[in-house]
C-alpha cells in the first residue's frame, strides 16, 4: 500500500486495503495509517477524517499522533487549516488520549500562515508553548518565514532570539528566511550581517540562500557589488543556477548595463545553463526603447526553440505601440493568438493606448470590445484619464476630446479626474472658452467640480493674461462651497505678480494666512520671488529675515532668490554671508546658486573670485549649463577679459556646448576689422580665430 502511494497510485493502495479486509486479516496501526495516507493522496481527505475518527476504533486501532498528522497535513495542503485546527482540538478529548505533538502544532501553524491567518497561527504558537510542547526548528522556521514575508522584521528578530535562548539551533532555512526578509525590507546591511553570522555558525549557505542575498544586493546595492558576490559565490563552490543568472541579469537591466547583461548571458550558456523564456524576457524588456534590437532577441529566442509567453509579447507589443509602429504590433498580436498564447490586460492596454494616441479610435474601440469578449475587464476610467492627460500635455487636446467622447460612447460615466484632465488640456493651449464648456458639461451630468478643477481654470486664465477673469473665478469658489487650497492661492498670486499687481498679490497672501490655509515653502518662494521681480527687493529681504527668525525651513530656491535680491540692491556683503550659510542650513548649492554668484561677482569686477566660484562648482560635480557658460563669456568679453573668455571658450568645446547667437554676435562685433579688440583675437583658442575677412 505504501509503495502504491509513493508511485502516485493511491487507487491501487485502496484496492489492496479492500483485499486485506476481505481476507479477514487483522488491521494493525501501520496498515491503518497507510490507509489514511492513501485516502489523502487520492484527495479524499474527508473520508480520511471519517476513518480517523470512527472506522479505526471499529478496526480495533487507536489513532496515534502520526495518524492525526497525516490527515492534518492533507487538510492544510488543501487550504482548510481551520478544519485542521478543529481536528487538533479533538485529539486530547475522548479519542484514546492522543495529544498533539510538535509536528501536529507545526503543521497547523504553517497552514494558517500559508492562508494569511497570521493571528490564528501566532495564537496557536503561543498555545503550543503554554501546553508544554516545545517548538522545534521547523516550527520556528514557519513563524520566522511568515513574519519575514510580512516585513515584520522586529518580530522575526524576537522569535529568532527566543529560538536560540531555547537551545534550538537555527538552520540554513532560518537564515534564508531572515536574509530574504531583510532584503525585501531594503535592509541590505542587516542581510549581509545575517549572511556572515550564518557562515560563522558553520552553516553552509545553499543556492537558495545565496540567490536571496544576491537579489538583495541587486535591489538595494549596485550590480557591480552583486557581480562580485556572484563571482565569490562561484569560487566557493556554489554552482549558480538559472535563478542566479536571472537575478544578476535583472540587476544589470535595471541599471541599463546591457553589455554586462550580454557577458552574463554568454557566461550562463558557456556553463551549460540554457536560457529560458524568463531570461529572454529580461533581455527584451531591457531593450524596450530599442525595438529593432528587442525584435532581434525575440528571433534568437525562437531559433533556440524557446517559446515566448504572454510577458514576451506584452513587452514587444507595448514597445512597438509606444513608438507608433502599430502595424507591427498587430502582427505580433495576431502571432501570439495563432500560437495559442492568450493576450492579457497589459497587451490590450498597450494596443488600445497606441491606437488612441494614433487617432484610430475605431480600432481602439474594437479592441475594447474584443478584450471584453475574452472575459478581460475593459480599461477603466483611470486608464483613459492617463491617455487623455498624455495627449493634453502634447497639446493634442482635440484628440484628447475625441477619446473623451469614446469613453461616453462605450457607456462609461466620466469622473472628475477625466473632466479635470480635459479642462487642463484646454487651459494649456489657451482655449479657456472650451475649458469652461467642459466645466458646464461636468456640472450638467452631476459631477461636482472640486478645488483642482477651479485651480486649473484659474491657472489657465492667469497663464493667458486674463487675470481679472481668474480673480472672478477664484471669488466664485466659496459660493460653490469649494474652499481654496494652497495651490489655488499659489496660482492666483503668481498671476498677480506676473501682471505687476504687487499690492493685490500681497493682499491675497494675507488673506491666505487669515483663512488658515497652509503656507508652504513653495508659497513663500512665490511671494519672495514676486516681490523681487516687481522692484520690491528690500521688502522681500525684510520678509525673508522675519521668516528666518520664525525658523521657517527654506529650500535652495529661496536662498538663490534672496542672494540675487541682495546683490540687486547693493547689499553685497549680506549676499555673500547668505551664500556662506548654505551648507550650515543643510542645503546644497545647485547650478542656479553658482550662476547667481558668478554673474554678480563678474558684474562687480571680481573676476578672480568668479573663477574660484566656477572651480568650486566644478569640484562639486555640478555641470555648468550652456546658458551659464555663454553668460560668463559675454560678460568677460564686455569687460575686456579676453584671455579669461578664451579659457571659458575652451570649456565650451570640452563640454560639447554650442555658443548662443548673442555670444557669436558679440564676438563678431569685438573682433572684426573695426572691432574694439581686433588685436587681441590671438588670445582666443585657434578655433575662434576666424574673423579675418569680416567687415
Amino acid at each position: 500500500m505504501d509503495c502504491c502511494c509513493r508511485a502516485r497510485r493511491p487507487d491501487l493502495g485502496l484496492a489492496l486495503f479492500g483485499c486485506i479486509l476481505r481476507t479477514g486479516l487483522k488491521i494493525d496501526q501501520i496498515t491503518a495509517n497507510t490507509l489514511l495516507k492513501c485516502l489523502c493522496y487520492a484527495k479524499q481527505t474527508e473520508e480520511a477524517v471519517y476513518v480517523l475518527l470512527h472506522r479505526m476504533s471499529e478496526l480495533s486501532c487507536v489513532p496515534d499522533a502520526f495518524a492525526y498528522n497525516i490527515v492534518l497535513k492533507s487538510l492544510c495542503k488543501g487550504s482548510r487549516s481551520q478544519r485542521a485546527h478543529d481536528l487538533l482540538r479533538t485529539m486530547a478529548k475522548d479519542r484514546g488520549g492522543c495529544f498533539p505533538d510538535v509536528v501536529t502544532y507545526t503543521t497547523v501553524i504553517h497552514g494558517f500562515f500559508k492562508e494569511g491567518e497570521t493571528g490564528k497561527a501566532c495564537n496557536l504558537f503561543h498555545e503550543m508553548i503554554h501546553q508544554g510542547v516545545e517548538p522545534d526548528v521547523a516550527t520556528y522556521n514557519s513563524v520566522i518565514d511568515a513574519l519575514c514575508k510580512a516585513r515584520a522584521m522586529d518580530k522575526a528578530e524576537v522569535v529568532l532570539q527566543q529560538m536560540v535562548d531555547k537551545g534550538v539551533q537555527p538552520d540554513t532555512v532560518t537564515y534564508t528566511c531572515m536574509i530574504n526578509g531583510y532584503s525585501t525590507s531594503g535592509r541590505l546591511k542587516e542581510a549581509a550581517k545575517m549572511f556572515r553570522e550564518m557562515k560563522s555558525r558553520g552553516l553552509i549557505p545553499d543556492i537558495v540562500t545565496c540567490n536571496s542575498f544576491l537579489a538583495s544586493i541587486c535591489k538595494h546595492g549596485t550590480s557591480k557589488e552583486a557581480a562580485e558576490f556572484f563571482d565569490a559565490m562561484t569560487a566557493k563552490g556554489h554552482k549558480p543556477n538559472i535563478v542566479s543568472y536571472r537575478i544578476l541579469l535583472h540587476g544589470y537591466a535595471t541599471e541599463g548595463c546591457f553589455p554586462d547583461m550580454i557577458d552574463v548571458f554568454n557566461s550562463m550558456e558557456s556553463n551549460g545553463i540554457a536560457a529560458d523564456c524568463h531570461v529572454f524576457n529580461i533581455l527584451i524588456d531591457a531593450k524596450r526603447g530599442m525595438m529593432d534590437e528587442a525584435m532581434l532577441i525575440s528571433s534568437k529566442m525562437q531559433e533556440r526553440r524557446v517559446n515566448p509567453d504572454v510577458v514576451t509579447y506584452s513587452s514587444i507589443i507595448a514597445g512597438l505601440s509606444r513608438l507608433g509602429r502599430l502595424t507591427e504590433a498587430m502582427e505580433k498580436f495576431n502571432q501570439m493568438i495563432a500560437l495559442g498564447v492568450q493576450p492579457n490586460k497589459a497587451v490590450y492596454h498597450a494596443l488600445i493606448q497606441g491606437f488612441c494616441i494614433d487617432g484610430d479610435l475605431a480600432k481602439a474601440k474594437q479592441l475594447v470590445y474584443e478584450m471584453m469578449d475574452r472575459g478581460i475587464p475593459r480599461p477603466n476610467i483611470s486608464f483613459f484619464s492617463s491617455v487623455i492627460k498624455s495627449l493634453c500635455q502634447e497639446g493634442r487636446v482635440m484628440d484628447a476630446h475625441d477619446i473623451f467622447d469614446l469613453v461616453i460612447d462605450m457607456g462609461e460615466r466620466p469622473d472628475g479626474i477625466l473632466f479635470n484632465s480635459l479642462i487642463d488640456g484646454y487651459c494649456l493651449v489657451g482655449k479657456m472658452d472650451k475649458a469652461l464648456k467642459v466645466l458646464d458639461v461636468m456640472e450638467s451630468v452631476g459631477v461636482e467640480p472640486d478645488v483642482f478643477t477651479y485651480s486649473t481654470l484659474v491657472n489657465g486664465y492667469c497663464r493667458n493674461g486674463r487675470i481679472d477673469d481668474g480673480l472672478t473665478l477664484f471669488r466664485e469658489m466659496p459660493r460653490k462651497r469649494i474652499k481654496p487650497d494652497t495651490v489655488s492661492y499659489r496660482v492666483i498670486m503668481v498671476g498677480l505678480f506676473r501682471a505687476g499687481r504687487t499690492v493685490a498679490a500681497r493682499k491675497m497672501f494675507h488673506e491666505m494666512i487669515e483663512s488658515g490655509t497652509m503656507v508652504d515653502i513653495f508659497t513663500y518662494n512665490i511671494i519672495l520671488g514676486g516681490l523681487c521681480r516687481n522692484n520690491c527687493a528690500d521688502e522681500a529681504i525684510a520678509l525673508f529675515q522675519k521668516l528666518r527668525a520664525m525658523n521657517v525651513k527654506f529650500d535652495i530656491t529661496t536662498l538663490n532668490t534672496m542672494i540675487n535680491a541682495m546683490y540687486n540692491v547693493q547689499r553685497k556683503e549680506e549676499a555673500k554671508d547668505l551664500f556662506a550659510t548654505i551648507s550650515a542650513s543643510g542645503l546644497v548649492p545647485n547650478e542656479s546658486t553658482y550662476r547667481v554668484m558668478i554673474k554678480n561677482l563678474l558684474e562687480e569686477g571680481s573676476v578672480e573670485k568668479a573663477d574660484s566660484m566656477f572651480s568650486l562648482m566644478d569640484k562639486s560635480g555640478i555641470a555648468p549649463s550652456s546658458r551659464l557658460l555663454n553668460d560668463i563669456i559675454r560678460m568677460l568679453l564686455e569687460k575686456g577679459e579676453i584671455t579669461k573668455a578664451g579659457n571659458y571658450l575652451s570649456k565650451v568645446d570640452g563640454k560639447s556646448i554650442s555658443l548662443e547667437a548673442s555670444t557669436t554676435s558679440l564676438m563678431l562685433s569685438l573682433f572684426s576689422r573695426e572691432g574694439k579688440y581686433r588685436e587681441d583675437m590671438k588670445l582666443l583658442p585657434a578655433k575662434y580665430q576666424f574673423f579675418d575677412g569680416f567687415c
